[in-house]
């Protein structure tokens, strides 16, 4: 009888053509039921919380698959780690009850953004910020964001592409802070739409440089007019904190 797997999967999204298995592209998913097909000669789906694009990472993204073996959680997880790449790794194992599953039974997700706010690139921030030369007015990112929070129609803040079919989310929290040159927003939400937030980022950080002000944010959401927001911000700057169930 097969087994449930839970695992949480921690990866360098920079190289990957982002989570979802594509014919003739590196990505996440592929390269874990690759590993595992090697590991135990079996062909497994490997379902994810949610489907990261390319270039974006991952600190605690939850996945599930079925396995015939009876193999202990702690010996896959230095089983698989010991054949996956060095840009992904599992950093959790666990058993999990026959209808578990990674995306349908999440009550929301974590994300992080972090931006390089300085007039200086870093090399060892590149991979993982998105550099902004512009100084930016924190006091009125934040003014904005908090206008964010709450249950909205953000068809505004969505990809032209995006696919789900109501644009009503719960934001729960976002949270704005600077270190030094470092300016991270985490946003927690009950679920998200499409690079909504990579829009809301982008959107922000106009704030911040003086182009958009706190009220037309709040606009936007009673409007569901994207052109009147910022660029959707570059995937490197996006990691997925953790899913919540």
């Amino acid at each position: 009888m097969a087994r449930r797997y839970k695992v949480v999967v921690e990866y360098d999204g920079t190289d990957f053509a982002g989570w979802q298995r594509q014919p003739g592209q590196r990505t996440v998913q592929g390269v874990l039921e690759e590993a595992i097909r090697e590991m135990t000669g079996e062909s497994v789906f490997v379902r994810a919380a949610g489907r990261t694009d390319a270039g974006v990472h991952a600190d605690g993204q939850v996945a599930t698959f079925d396995l015939e073996l009876n193999i202990p959680p702690h010996g896959f997880l230095r089983g698989l780690n010991s054949i996956l790449p060095a840009d992904v790794a599992l950093v959790d194992v666990a058993l999990a009850a026959p209808d578990f599953d990674a995306r349908f039974s999440a009550r929301g997700k974590v994300y992080r953004y972090t931006v390089w706010a300085h007039f200086v690139r870093s090399p060892l921030h590149a991979r993982r910020t998105w550099h902004v030369r512009q100084p930016l007015d924190l006091e009125a990112i934040r003014t904005a964001a908090a206008g964010l929070v709450g249950e909205h129609d953000f068809r505004a803040f969505r990809a032209s592409d995006c696919e789900r079919r109501t644009t009503r989310r719960i934001v729960r929290r976002i949270e704005v802070d600077r270190q030094g040159a470092r300016l991270t927003i985490e946003v927690e939400a009950t679920a998200f739409l499409k690079n909504m937030v990579r829009i809301l980022v982008g959107t922000l950080i106009d704030v911040g440089r003086g182009r958009l002000t706190p009220e037309a944010v709040s606009r936007m959401l009673e409007t569901g007019d994207r052109a009147a927001g910022g660029m959707t911000a570059p995937p490197q700057g996006l990691t997925l904190l953790r899913v919540i169930y």
